[in-house]
């Protein structure tokens, strides 16, 4: 072997090493940042498509609205191989605004009898985390079942949707029917941008969709603010269970850095004693831990 592919050799080795070396310091600062709170805290982190680093990721988390994420790449993919286009129109009954639960698009359309394309709808649903949307596009275009089908179909496993809005809406408990492993959410958001999901249209809408959402500015998009770090992500939120813990309150999604970099980032609090705000934080100051840690800054 020439020396100097041993010095290249040698250099990538480095490279690796270096950055295990940094992904066990963050999982240590994360592991250390996360004691005091009353909450079961999960996160994964993947940087430029290889190196992975997680916490707690044994557990199973309630997605509550990042499964809309899921939902998005099902009904494009349906829409996709069967030609429907993005703005086909809908006609949506007032039957179909069920009341009692979180909907921008009743509180728009409160008498309903009204036409709207698919992809606003997933608008609602992605940027909004619409619930009266989402089981709109259950009904309409593809199942609850065939929509974990098709995760699956993607080689992803350690995930369950069983439920619908309505489903987690009558019975809290079926919250945790819908969950998954953060780094299952980080594998299904590096397929979907790698192209292994959807492609041309549908693709450019999911990930705009994504990077255009104005929710959650207090979870992983909070300490990018000031920065010229590009976000798209996807939250979720859950109410209070019997013991009085918020069931879920969770941010997944993807970070593009000025140098090129790209990252991929899910927090997931389960079960969270813990105020709503204080809440928020958790992720917010696990996201500024990674931020820093990858950026150098």
């Amino acid at each position: 072997m020439k020396l100097k592919s041993v010095a290249i050799l040698l250099l990538v080795f480095a490279s690796v090493v270096s950055n295990a070396n940094s992904l066990n310091s963050l999982r240590d600062e994360i592991l250390q940042s996360i004691i005091k709170y009353d909450a079961k805290i999960g996160v994964a982190v993947m940087i430029n498509d290889t190196d992975t680093m997680t916490v707690n990721n044994h557990e199973k988390y309630p997605m509550m609205s990042v499964f809309k994420f899921h939902q998005a790449l099902a009904v494009c993919d349906y829409m996709q191989k069967n030609g429907i286009a993005l703005d086909s129109v809908l006609n949506i009954s007032k039957d179909e605004l069920r009341e009692n639960t979180y909907s921008p698009l009743r509180d728009r359309y409160p008498e309903g009898n009204f036409g709207i394309s698919i992809s606003e709808l997933m608008k609602y649903t992605l940027q909004m985390s619409d619930n009266n949307a989402c089981d709109i596009l259950f009904n309409r275009i593809l199942s609850v079942k065939d929509t974990d089908k098709y995760i699956r179909s993607l080689g992803i496993e350690d995930f369950s949707i069983e439920m619908d809005e309505n489903d987690m809406h009558e019975n809290l408990d079926n919250c945790y029917s819908n969950w998954t492993t953060p780094m299952a959410a980080v594998r299904l958001i590096n397929l979907f941008l790698e192209g292994g999901a959807v492609s041309g249209e549908y693709y450019d809408f999911i990930k705009r969709t994504m990077t255009e959402c104005t929710t959650g500015i207090g979870r992983l998009p909070y300490p990018l603010k000031n920065t010229a770090a590009v976000i798209g992500h996807k939250t979720g939120t859950g109410d209070k269970n019997s013991d009085g813990r918020y069931i879920g309150i969770n941010d997944i999604g993807f970070i593009d850095l000025p140098n090129g970099d790209r990252y991929l980032i899910t927090v997931f609090v389960k079960d969270s004693a813990e105020d709503y705000e204080t809440t928020e934080r958790i992720i917010a100051e696990i996201s500024s831990m990674v931020y820093k840690n990858i950026s150098n800054q």
